[in-house]
């Protein structure tokens, strides 16, 4: 009698305990670090690339730089 008192509540502390792992999502590599990211993707770092959102305007005469839809 014991053992399935026992049994019964292993198995109920599993239950408790299966909906908190955490699963995680990730894309396999490490950010970036914070000098180097590249916010249109074209391959130029943020720091040094002339239009940084990609939207054809150069950042000098953009007047949001980080902004592709303006």
């Amino acid at each position: 009698m014991k053992k399935i008192q026992t049994l019964a509540i292993l198995l109920a502390a599993g239950a408790l305990l299966a909906g908190c792992v955490a699963v995680p999502y990730d894309s396999g590599r490490p950010p970036p670090p914070r000098a180097e990211r590249d916010r249109d993707r074209d391959g130029v770092p943020n720091r040094v690339d002339r239009d940084r959102d990609g939207d054809g305007v150069p950042n000098r005469y953009d007047r949001r730089p980080n902004d592709p839809r303006r």
